[in-house]
């Protein structure tokens, strides 16, 4: 099964392969929607500062009834810390709302802060502030693992020039219709682990009727066939959900897409109105 097997970090740290997104899930509901997924199988939970919800989040780590050490728990510097001072105080503040010793990864959430996100600042020295700070918890103890999310390449030379531990991550969009392939072969190329959030396109595959045919050649949803492609890049998708039926489903991904298939997939006609999330900067809102 896809939730027993992990990939290995450039540092040496395991990272389940599949994990739990929590984006979307109020603090309130956190707690639950972790228990749920130890309860299936999950030992990989992916939440933020931005989220608001990382004390419910440490809730459900703490009391799932899975061993810490059995738990990898990852949550993002809010993208507005770009100084060496915020940084080294919200890392702190991340512990203390999840209420863990130590926090399995840390990572910058963007470089740059969201209301900036298209626009031509690129923040590199506040991210290389905010880099050693996270740098510095990492040799402190107090994470294991460090990485980025939504960085381009330029981003992770910035960091990649100057830092004395490399990222061991970077978290981008990535689903089919949506495949940056330079970008994920550079970070793989430099030992950079590609996590994909919204493998399902924020839900808008879902609607796509090629891909329900496609789907229904390897008996499987769409959300399935979206979950086994990142995989089969060699990414580490994070689908959010807080139903315990949808995070079952989202597992049941032990199958292979044919090469044709892939390729296919790969090069199929991007997704350009992702809905009610078009408003969010990730997803094209300028």
């Amino acid at each position: 099964m896809i939730l027993e097997e992990s990939y290995r970090l450039s540092n040496g740290v395991e990272i389940p392969k599949l994990g739990l997104g929590t984006w979307f899930i109020k603090n309130e509901d956190a707690a639950q929607a972790v228990k749920d997924a130890a309860a299936i199988g999950y030992r990989h939970i992916d939440t933020a500062q931005a989220y608001q919800n990382e004390g419910g989040v440490g809730e459900g780590v703490r009391t799932c009834g899975v061993n810490r050490e059995g738990m990898f728990v990852t949550t993002k510097l809010a993208a507005e810390v770009k100084s060496y001072e915020k940084a080294v105080s919200s890392i702190d503040t991340s512990l203390k709302r999840l209420g863990l010793d130590y926090i399995d990864m840390m990572i910058i959430h963007s470089p740059k802060p969201w209301a900036e996100f298209h626009g031509h600042n690129s923040y590199f020295e506040g991210n290389r502030e905010a880099w050693k700070a996270l740098e510095e918890a990492y040799q402190a103890g107090k994470l294991r693992a460090i990485g980025v999310s939504n960085f381009e390449k330029a981003d992770l030379d910035n960091i990649l020039d100057s830092c004395s531990v490399s990222p061991m991550v970077n978290q981008i969009l990535v689903h089919i219709s949506n495949t940056p392939k330079e970008l994920i072969r550079y970070a793989q190329d430099k030992g950079i682990l590609v996590e994909a959030y919204s493998p399902i396109g924020h839900g808008e595959l879902l609607k796509n009727r090629e891909l329900e045919t496609i789907a229904r050649k390897y008996h499987v949803s769409v959300a399935q066939l979206g979950i086994r492609y990142t995989l089969q890049l060699g990414l580490l998708p994070l689908p959010k959900t807080a139903d315990p039926r949808h995070m079952k489903s989202n597992a049941e991904v032990d199958f292979i897409i044919s090469d044709h298939d892939m390729e296919y997939l790969e090069n199929i006609q991007q997704i350009k109105n992702y809905g009610e999330a078009s408003k969010f900067p990730v997803y094209g809102s300028r």
